[in-house]
This record gives structure tokens, sequence and C-alpha cells, in this order.
């Protein structure tokens, strides 16, 4: 109660005038139920600032000079929120970026205004974490995250150059179904250091709910919107939720919710043709699961109604984080780069790496204007640690070759092999499974923690047969950007 009390006084609460705008305002019929007024002031240092994107979820609009607005509130919209504008620190409160009011009175008028800092630096640089499935389901679970995982990001963190600017996108089951842990999965934010942006994941969901639209009611209470846009630099970020719970257990698809899509019709009217646009979201869009497994997709392993995201994106160079399957994973196509990330949890707090042998950690993205550049942060590993090369043997039906993983490949990367101090060439790239993966999670007795955890067919395995006379094998692996690893 404290830390909501601090944050309301934070953003503050006043009054302000603003005709809505006919070019942003909700597709017709869908603010019926409207019968009370949301509006305020978005104000830095006592002025107002102009063009900020306020929304309830359902209309958009924007202030106007002196950073006022005025809209229609929908009946079921639960916040007031603005799309942080480039420019501006993000307010944070208990390691979590705050931009929302929940809205209390629906009759008549409801007053929230938005206090923001300029920032010292320009954001045209800048970096950002994506953390998949912290998902904790116990204290032991959760001290790991705390001594291992939020240490490991505030000592990346330390090692940019001071007044770099960084962000956490927290990308969905940030604990498992236990939801008294999400206080220390706040803490673990705090340790880290920087502000997190969240997404609801199934493990974050209400499973008591009678239909979706109440699976989130404890995660807002907790985060906030489930969908929500702001901006660093030239970079637009938007956050969606593509878990619908279909009332059933513990089932769900992956799909994103008319009212979603009318809302990001609106957001990305403002945003300019050709920008870079990050989304994020809890279950991947696409993935090579169902190729690797040769069988059909499975309605909870991707979003059914991807092609209406991919057509309102189809404007701008979109980035699309994802979790969910605890591996890595890159699928790149058209004006998209679609990202699935290794867990911070990797094979649910089992050991030291996910199902297809990546080891726990999470991806960094370093922004450069328009421009994103990535790589993988193993946990408790430096930077350069991008694969790992297991010797002959280790393949138990191919004893004479040697593997390597490189968890983070993408086809624009280049794995060569060199016996003896000579170049190979390429190394066979061949849908496989992890051999550690399979030492550590293969067979019903492991791994002990949770039995049911299974290695996972991988497309990032390489492999060589060396001669029989090889002294030494070194692989060396150069990712689309030019750098050089070697194992």
């Amino acid at each position: 109660m404290q830390n909501r009390r601090n944050f309301l006084k934070y953003l503050g609460l006043a009054g302000g005038a603003f005709t809505l705008p006919a070019a942003v305002t909700a597709t017709p019929g869908i603010n019926e139920s409207g019968i009370y007024t949301l509006k305020g002031k978005v104000h830095s240092n006592g002025k107002g600032i102009a063009g900020v994107a306020v929304t309830d979820g359902v209309t958009v609009t924007t202030t106007k000079a002196d950073g006022s607005y005025s809209f229609a509130g929908d009946k079921a919209a639960r916040f007031v929120y603005i799309s942080i504008p480039a420019g501006y620190e993000f307010p944070v409160d208990n390691g979590c970026a705050v931009y929302y009011v929940p809205i209390t009175k629906k009759e008549g008028v409801f007053n929230a205004d938005f206090k923001l800092n300029k920032l010292a630096v320009s954001d045209k640089k800048h970096a950002f974490v994506v953390w998949a499935d912290t998902q904790i389901i116990s204290k032991e679970d959760a001290n790991l995250l705390l001594t291992q995982s939020a240490p490991d990001l505030k000592q990346l963190v330390a090692g940019y150059p001071a007044g770099t600017l960084m962000h956490g996108i927290g990308c969905g089951d940030l604990v498992w179904d236990h939801f008294e842990l999400f206080e220390d999965y706040r803490q673990a934010l705090k340790i880290a250091g920087i502000p997190f942006f969240n997404v609801i994941g199934n493990h974050d969901m209400d499973l008591d709910a009678r239909t979706d639209d109440h699976s989130s009611d404890t995660f807002q209470k907790q985060f906030g919107p489930t969908y929500y846009s702001y901006n660093r630099g030239d970079i637009h970020y938007i956050t969606l939720d593509d878990v619908f719970f279909i009332g059933k257990n513990k089932e769900y698809i992956g799909y994103v919710t008319e009212n979603q899509l009318r809302w990001l019709e609106q957001d990305l009217a403002l945003v300019k043709e050709g920008s870079t646009v990050v989304v994020s979201l809890h279950i991947p869009v696409e993935s090579g699961a169902a190729r690797r497994n040769n069988k059909k997709e499975e309605l909870g392993g991707t979003v059914s109604n991807r092609k209406e995201l991919y057509r309102l994106l189809s404007k701008f160079q979109a980035h699309i984080m994802s979790g969910h399957t605890h591996i890595n994973e890159k699928v790149e196509m058209d004006n998209r780069m679609i990202h699935v990330h290794g867990t911070v949890c990797g094979a649910w707090w089992t050991g030291p790496i996910c199902t297809d042998g990546s080891p726990n950690g999470y991806a960094v993205y370093e922004v450069d204007g328009s421009e994103l550049k990535w790589y993988y942060k193993s946990t408790g590993k430096p930077k350069d640690h991008q694969l790992r090369v297991y010797p002959r043997g280790k393949v138990a039906d191919k004893p004479d070759e040697v593997a390597a993983n490189v968890w983070n490949w993408d086809p624009k990367w280049k794995i060569e092999w060199f016996e003896d101090g000579v170049n190979k060439g390429l190394m066979e790239q061949r849908v496989g499974l992890d051999p550690l993966a399979v030492e550590l999670h293969l067979g019903a007795a492991l791994p002990s923690k949770h039995p049911w955890v299974d290695p996972t067919l991988t497309d990032h395995l390489f492999y060589c047969t060396p001669s029989k006379e090889a002294k030494e094998i070194k692989v060396k692996a150069t990712d689309r950007f030019g750098n050089v690893y070697m194992g």
C-alpha cells in the first residue's frame, strides 16, 4: 500500500481540458459505454509536454500544446496511462517503470497528471535486456534469482560506460503460479538496478478466473496494464498480452485479442512509417518447433492470429521479443526479426542450461539510432561465452563427430572449424539434441528436481568429422555483426 501511495504521489493527480482529435479516436462504437471523462496533464518541471499519447486501453489520444488531454473513458477501463515519450526518464517504483494511474472514479471527471523528468543525455543510444521466464515457484528458486541472476545483470550494467541508459523487459512467467513470489521478483529488479517493463505470461494468470477478461487481475494489481507502449530514442516499444486463458485448468492459446489490435492500430498511427518498433509478448509469434518435431503447431506454442499482428507491423521494421519455450531461436522474415529467448531460469531452475543446451541467461540489445545489435549473456559467464564445443564421443549416435552448440545463432552467422590450425570450412548444421541436455535431462528420473523436463530439438547445432590423427579441433563462430567467438 505504501508503494502505491508513493507511486501516485510521484505521478500526481490534477486536471486539464482537451478536445479529442478525430484522427486518433477509437473505432466508432467501441466506446459507447463511456460515461465519464478522463483528463489531466503530462508535464516536466511544470511545463506541459505536447504530443504524448494517452490511453485507457480503448481510446488513444495525444496531449495538446500545454500538455493537457481529455477524452471519454471506457466503462471497462482500469487505468489511464501514457506512452512515455523519448527524451524522458522512466519513472520507477519498486523496480518497475510506472506510466499509469488506476482509475478509481467512473462518473463525472477523473483527473490524472503525469510528471516526467527530462533526460540529461541523448537517448539515441541506449540498451535493454530481455529477461524471459524467471519463473520462480519456491523460495529456493527465488534465492537463485536473487543471488545469481540479479547480481549478474547488475554486474553487466556496471560494465557499460557511466551514464549508459539501460532498461529491462520481463518477458512473462515472472513467477510460476505463486503470486506471493512477485515480491521476490521485484526485489531482484531492485538488485539489478534498472527499470523494468513487464509482460504477462501463462504462469502469471489467475487460473480461477471464469474468462480471459479476468485472468490478469492479479498481474494488473501488481504491474499495471497488460498492453501498453513507450519510447526511447528512435525506438517505439510495445508490450502485448498474447496469452488467452480458455477457462479450463491451466489451458491457454497464443492469441492477441481484438481490443488489443484496435488499440495497437491507434498507437501505431502515431509512429512514423519505417520506424523501428520492438514488440514484447510472452508466447512466440512464430517458431520452428513444429518443423523440428514433424507435427502441427501447438495452440499454446505460437500466436494463432499472428497474420493480423504482422499486417499492423508491415509499415515498420519490427523486432518481436518472446520467451515461453525455454530455448533460443531466431526467425527472420520480411520486415521482422523474431527473437525467442533462452530463459533466466533455464530448464526451470534444474541446472545451468535450457532444454536446447543454451545456458541460463538473457539477451542484451544495444541500440544506436534505429539499429539494434544483440548478444546472449550467460549467467555467471563472460560476454564472449557464445558456444560450447563437444569432443568426439559426446554425440551418442555419431561417436566420430565433434559438435558445437551456438545458441544465439541465426542464418547470418558463419560457423567454421579448424583441425590442427588448418581451416576445414563450414560445419554442417543439423537438427539435434544438445549432448549436455541429454546428459542432464534425458530419462524418467532426470533431472531430479523436475523429472518431466526433457531435452529439446534445436537448429543451432553444428557438426564436423575430424581425421583420426587430429590433435586439436577449434570452432570459430562469426555472428551477423562481425564479432568472432572461439571454442
